[in-house]
């Protein structure tokens, strides 16, 4: 299986979703099932098939996640030392070209990216047109309304 990169932050993000799943969710989901067992004739109990369906994602979550940490090479950004180039998990300032404005994106992992947040997915379009440029260079990326182009202003490791 091929590694995963993954930010030191999003891997104990990870990691408490997993100790959640396995010691509040699933004895939850447990509990639930035995109420709805109690309740008698399970073949036309709705409260049962719920918690039957709900305990069958957080077991499929569990091993979502089991899997991907196995398989997660955890990056610190703040122990990069890419001489200045944008790299997974670089904080990355880039100015619009045609408008002017200003966004700031940090490239991190499918599992933390967040476009709320200014983390995009390293996959993404916008992030592969940043991966090895550097502070000064020009981005093009492909967007849905055409093609935009982007000025890196700053990297920065953090």
């Amino acid at each position: 299986m091929a590694t995963i990169p993954i930010t030191k932050r999003g891997a104990e993000k990870l990691r408490e979703e997993l100790q959640r799943l396995k010691t509040v969710d699933r004895p939850g989901v447990i509990n639930s099932i035995a109420e709805a067992r109690a309740q008698g004739d399970i073949s036309e109990n709705a409260e049962y098939e719920a918690a039957k369906d709900r305990q069958g994602f957080i077991e499929g979550r569990i091993q979502d996640i089991e899997g991907k940490l196995s398989a997660a090479q955890i990056i610190d950004p703040s122990q990069l030392d890419a001489g200045g180039k944008v790299v997974f998990g670089s904080t990355v300032e880039l100015e619009d070209e045609n408008s002017g404005e200003s966004v700031r994106y940090q490239i991190v992992g499918e599992d933390e990216a967040d476009l709320k947040l200014g983390l995009i997915n390293v996959s993404s379009p916008i992030a592969r047109a940043l991966i090895g440029k550097e502070e000064g260079d020009t981005a093009e990326v492909q967007a849905p309304g055409g093609v935009k182009r982007y000025e890196i202003v700053a990297v920065s490791y953090v």
